[in-house]
């Protein structure tokens, strides 16, 4: 209801794009409700023929995406969820490539397994298609060697685990260099929240070098703990962009509008004469619980100036200041429950918006993977506490900070992102924990027009078609 309305049952619909300076890996998914738990897959962009990888050619690209399971209805799970106020029912495992792996009852035999050449190396392509869960990811006895992350070159960086959270991607190098035999990948949450249920299960599938016995019993990694936050800070902050690299993009120094946006959970009243035993869980982003429109998109209503779908008020900065990552906040009822509204952000084509990301103890601090629509932006710091301008900024990273489109504020912490809004219409910025979208943890921004020439809109057609 941002960009589009839903494609009606038994319709289709066309997509055209053109792809504009992006190499890599990104995905494509369903949006509505729970349905990308099994509507996605891989978008992979190659370099233009005659152009080349920075980095070694690789023997060979394997796609590695990494998913979760329901054994019901995921649309009925997140009507429970939205009916009841409570949190959604967990899945009960999760997939690699689609297989949930030999450590779950049903599945001993159906596990992802790929073959390696011993002294080959191989380009994966990590995506994290997980609807509520962030995800450590290893391999025994091998070191992975970071590429690109959301379709951004970076730095080589060497490391022996992958952290990826829900709409993340990860290209890492992998080199056969071990000895011939089978070694397990495998994948399990890191859960940051204290005291919140999640699926504490593992999916692996098997490395399997070419002359390996087939008897062989595979090496298993060793996981880092659920709640292992340094090791998820460390793999995060740690990444760089590659300098000079294909499409490498300088970091804006003027910013014309700047935001400093506080995301969380909260509650809210049951509605009446519901199943709802109250309250609801809710969540906001500075005090605001988006509202998705409900007849039409909210592009449409841009273009053919339709008002009272939207309103361009959302807050630069957070209506009411207070200690942020202070868990006595929640001592404070008042503040535990945030109004509704459809609130946008408008800004000029070309300007440049900073956004610095604040963590909230409202109900707990949570690592949130927080993914904009339609642009990439740098992200210049990231950090633990409430963000401190006369100190934090003097950590900004000009040179070569990392470029993405889904960034992990650290639980308990903040991030700071730039981008510079070159793409006209509405984008929503949202948290790409599927269960918390529709709990209102979300807002848009409205990127005007830019220097073309000048058209007529042709005028809105008397009834517009609804979703």
């Amino acid at each position: 209801m941002i960009t589009q309305c839903p494609i009606r049952p038994g319709c289709k619909y066309i997509y055209k794009f053109t792809i504009i300076d992006q190499e890599g890996t990104l995905w494509w998914h369903a949006h509505v409700s729970f349905l990308r738990a099994t509507v996605y897959g891989a978008l992979i962009i190659r370099p233009r023929d005659g152009h080349s990888y920075p980095f070694p050619m690789p023997y060979k690209e394997v796609p590695i995406l990494l998913g979760e399971w329901w054994n019901t209805n995921v649309f009925d799970v997140e009507k429970l969820a939205v009916a009841t106020g409570a949190a959604p029912n967990l899945s009960i495992a999760y997939t690699i490539n689609g297989w949930p792996g030999d450590l779950y009852p049903c599945s001993e035999n159906k596990m992802y397994k790929l073959k390696l050449l011993q002294g080959r190396t191989y380009l994966l392509r990590i995506i994290n298609a997980a609807l509520n869960h962030e995800l450590f990811f290893k391999i025994a006895n091998h070191k992975l060697t970071v590429v690109s992350i959301d379709a951004r070159y970076t730095e080589p960086y060497v490391t022996n685990v992958v952290v990826t959270a829900p709409g993340q991607t990860v290209d890492v190098l992998l080199t056969a260099d071990q000895p011939v035999g089978s070694y397990y990948m495998a994948a399990t949450a890191y859960a940051s929240a204290d005291g919140v249920l999640f699926d504490n299960t593992t999916t692996r599938g098997v490395l399997a070098y070419d002359g390996a016995p087939s008897s062989t019993t595979p090496l298993m990694p060793v996981l880092p703990d659920f709640n292992d936050t340094p090791t998820a800070h460390k793999f995060y902050s740690n990444l760089t962009g590659l300098v000079g690299g294909p499409h490498w993009e300088p970091v804006p120094l003027k910013v014309d509008h700047e935001m400093l946006v506080t995301i969380g959970l909260g509650l809210e009243p049951c509605p009446a004469n519901t199943s709802c035993k109250g309250p609801k869980l809710s969540a906001s982003m500075n005090n605001v619980s988006f509202v998705r429109p409900t007849s039409l998109s909210m592009l449409q209503a841009f273009f053919f100036n339709v008002n009272g779908v939207y309103t361009t008020d959302f807050p630069a900065k957070p209506t009411i200041e207070f200690d942020y990552t202070n868990a006595s906040i929640n001592n404070n009822i008042p503040m535990l429950f945030a109004p509704k509204g459809t609130k946008v952000t408008k800004v000029k084509f070309n300007s440049t918006v900073e956004i610095i990301f604040q963590n909230t103890a409202i109900l707990g601090v949570e690592n949130h993977p927080m993914h904009l629509h339609g642009f990439d932006f740098h992200v210049l710091a990231q950090g633990f506490g409430n963000y401190n301008p006369a100190t934090d900024r003097k950590k900004h990273n000009f040179i070569n900070p990392q470029m993405r489109n889904t960034i992990a504020v650290p639980a308990g912490g903040w991030a700071v992102t730039r981008f510079t809004a070159n793409n006209p219409g509405v984008w929503v910025l949202h948290c790409h924990l599927d269960m918390h979208l529709p709990l209102g943890l979300a807002t848009a921004f409205v990127v005007e027009n830019g220097p073309t020439p000048e058209t007529t809109l042709p005028p809105p057609p008397v009834d517009l078609p609804q979703c």
